[in-house]
């Protein structure tokens, strides 16, 4: 059995990708600190993975809405 996915490039939306990266980046920071709240709050572990995902999400934020290319 083949699978074939048939991905047009104008069907591609950096907006929409962005907002569901920054959703989920939202959803999950709550539930990391909820873990390392009911686990071991002795070292506050959930600022390295949180600060680096923001990172991350800011860089996405950039290359969608600031320095995007202009396609003709």
């Amino acid at each position: 059995m083949k699978t074939k996915f048939n991905i047009d490039a104008k069907a591609h939306n950096p907006k929409l990708g962005f907002k569901i990266h920054f959703l989920v980046f939202l959803l999950a920071t709550p539930i990391i600190f909820l873990i390392w709240y009911l686990t071991d709050t002795t070292y506050p572990w959930p600022l390295w993975s949180t600060s680096a995902w923001a990172v991350g999400v800011l860089f996405h934020y950039l290359g969608v809405f600031v320095f995007r290319k202009n396609k003709i």
